[in-house]
């Protein structure tokens, strides 16, 4: 720490040793605290200018690294100040040793929040940006491809750091992996919900039935939301009245789903009745609801589109009409369904027919009623 101060201020805390270590302990404090704000400060003005570029790299590199660099010139200015202070005191716990074993070991710990921050910081960026203008360049690039890559590069730098920190504090890696080797199969079979819902969701990344922000639903189980989040051990789906539902991502494994969500077009699927007594205006009633639908800029005639006469039903003569709509959206899917309906209204108005609904005919009822007495009374 010491060598990083410019020469002035290095003679300058030279001279002030004979005034005693206290006073050098307060130098030195006052010191890493200029330096901790300095440093701050040229990080904040730093990160103000890379924020006007579309770059997202350099905005996550700057804010990540405001805590770690605070804290780093911290430890090293206390743990400076610390060594002076131990110089005039026979202690075993302040030793040249125990320092350096906490000042590498601090380096450790806050490269590895750098790191973890700057991943997660990227990801959030990544994430609005795509959410905000989905470019071409980003095309292969989803939500829940982005948080799989985050997580596992995370997972990466803390597994890293703690394989870099081990030796620090006396422990061997190999003495630790012929251990793990034993102690791996008891930790397999007191762990094997955990580890199944581990490749279950390594199974979901790596086959991606679904991803975060889709309309999933099993015809097995009452399952039926919006994907919010797939985790290593769980996948959260929000349900249609907005309550979270946590499954187990071993659950997937077995589990028949649909994604709605991918569909390529929308069904609409309906009958309609028409009174009896138009059943001479039904041939020109469906030629005009089929020419409808052919014309119609929201129906995908591409696909299937059928309108015929369908049966003889109790009190209506049926035909159905089955064609799919261009939008899979599910709200403009119900304005287009709604506009196909009541144009089938004004075409069947159109003929001067009308719709059917359950109706009683009673015959016999004349011979039911009293016959007139010669004054035109009832007998």
């Amino acid at each position: 720490m010491e060598d990083l101060l410019p020469p002035e201020m290095q003679t300058a805390l030279s001279s002030l040793e004979g005034l005693g270590w206290g006073v050098e302990v307060l130098v030195i404090v006052t010191v890493t605290l200029l330096l901790r704000y300095l440093g701050l400060r040229l990080l904040k003005i730093m990160g103000r200018q890379f924020e006007k570029t579309d770059n997202v790299w350099d905005d996550a590199l700057f804010e990540a690294a405001g805590r770690p660099l605070s804290w780093l010139i911290l430890i090293l200015g206390l743990l400076w100040a610390v060594q002076i202070s131990a110089m005039q005191f026979e202690s075993d716990l302040f030793n040249e040793t125990n320092l350096d074993i906490v000042r590498k070991l601090s380096f450790i710990v806050l490269i590895m929040v750098f790191l973890v921050r700057f991943i997660s910081l990227t990801e959030s960026h990544i994430f609005r940006k795509l959410k905000q203008d989905p470019t071409p360049e980003h095309g292969k690039l989803d939500p829940t491809t982005l948080a799989a890559l985050a997580k596992l590069f995370r997972l990466s730098v803390v597994i890293s750091a703690a394989l870099v920190a081990l030796p620090t504090l006396g422990i061997e890696i190999t003495a630790l992996l012929a251990f793990g080797g034993v102690g791996g199969i008891a930790v397999g079979f007191a762990a094997q919900d955990l580890l199944s819902n581990f490749f279950g969701g390594l199974m979901i990344y790596m086959d991606r039935p679904f991803a975060i922000g889709d309309w999933i639903r099993s015809p097995d189980r009452e399952i039926e939301g919006t994907v919010e989040n797939i985790g290593w051990r769980l996948t959260v789906v929000r349900t249609f009245d907005k309550r979270p539902l946590y499954i187990p991502n071993s659950v997937f494994n077995k589990l028949a789903l649909e994604n709605p969500s991918r569909m390529s077009n929308r069904r609409i699927k309906e009958t309609i009745g028409v009174r009896y007594k138009d059943s001479a205006k039904l041939a020109a009633i469906i030629a005009d609801v089929k020419a409808m639908l052919q014309s119609h800029e929201d129906i995908d005639t591409n696909q299937t589109l059928i309108v015929n006469f369908n049966s003889y039903a109790s009190s209506s003569l049926e035909f159905f009409i089955y064609t799919f709509t261009k939008t899979t959206n599910w709200i403009r899917y119900h304005e287009v369904k709604q506009d196909v309906l009541l144009k089938i209204v004004d075409i069947v108005h159109a003929h001067d027919a009308d719709f059917a609904f359950p109706t009683t005919t009673l015959d016999g009822l004349d011979a039911l009623r009293p016959e007139p007495d010669v004054d035109g009374q009832d007998a």
